[in-house]
Formats: structure tokens, C-alpha cells, sequence
């Protein structure tokens, strides 16, 4: 089941986060924030967008944050415990994502990925997500992501 998260959510999201990102500790450059999600920032993303839960009788798999802007939908941050991998969540949570912008009137669904993780850029591809633009973080002088976009 996937549910829309609300401000009791916060320390919830903030574990799911933490526990998700742990396996990318020491793997990136610059190391992803999610390591370092506190309730306090979860409550600030969930005021400047929303996250959504997928929940099983056992206890929450993961979650999605998102964010509305004036010419697409970015998503955020999607999050599957390591023993939920591989059924399905996270494409449920992308889907979930998806129909929120498509209920915005078919608003294209932007994404960043490290430049790292290839195996997600291909996964994102299957997913019908295309190659948009290169991306830098802060202080850094080559690209370090890429953003990839799915029009609906």
C-alpha cells in the first residue's frame, strides 16, 4: 500500500532515508545528504513538497519525496529498504509519483542520478526516463549527476 506521508511521518521518513542511503556511505563524491536526514529537514521537504509511504503488513519498505515545480514534477530521493528490493516497490513509488503529475495535467517527471550509479540511470531508463542535461554540485568543477526527465 502506498500512502501519502504527513508530519508524524517525519521520523519514519528520516530512518527510511538513512537506512536505504547507508550502502552509498564512502561510494560518492560529494557523499549523498541523505545520511544526515534529521526530522527537522524531512518536516522542511515535506512543506516544500510531499513524500509518499509504501507500507506492507510488516512495517514500511520505502518512500519518495516530491516536489511541484512551475514546469515539472521532481522526484525525489526514492528509498527502498535493502530487504524490499527487487519486488516492486520502487517502481510503485515512482508510479505513485507519476500520477500525481499527470493529475497536474501530464507535467513531465524530472530526477537527478549520480553519474556513480550507472545501474540506476539504466534502471531509470527502462522506466521510460531519457537523458535531460548534466548536472554539478556545489563546488565541484565537472559533472556529477545527470537529470533525467519522463514526459507523461
Amino acid at each position: 500500500m502506498i500512502r501519502e506521508a504527513v508530519a508524524a511521518d517525519a521520523p519514519l521518513l528520516a530512518r527510511l532515508l538513512r537506512e536505504a542511503f547507508e550502502e552509498y556511505r564512502g561510494r560518492l563524491d560529494p557523499p549523498s545528504s541523505a545520511h544526515d536526514k534529521t526530522e527537522e529537514v524531512v518536516l522542511r521537504e515535506l512543506k516544500d513538497g510531499g513524500a509518499l509511504i509504501s507500507e506492507s503488513p510488516s512495517g514500511a519498505e520505502g518512500c519518495v519525496f516530491f516536489h511541484v515545480k512551475p514546469d515539472h514534477v521532481y522526484l525525489d530521493r526514492l528509498a527502498v529498504l535493502p530487504p524490499y528490493r527487487g519486488r516492486g516497490v520502487a517502481r510503485a513509488l515512482m508510479e505513485a509519483v507519476e500520477a500525481r503529475a499527470r493529475a497536474l495535467g501530464s507535467t513531465p517527471v524530472r530526477l537527478n542520478v549520480r553519474l556513480a550509479l550507472k545501474d540506476h540511470q539504466d534502471w531509470y531508463a527502462r522506466q521510460g526516463y531519457a537523458f535531460l542535461s548534466y548536472g554539478t554540485h556545489a563546488g565541484y568543477s565537472a559533472p556529477t549527476f545527470v537529470v533525467l526527465q519522463k514526459s507523461l
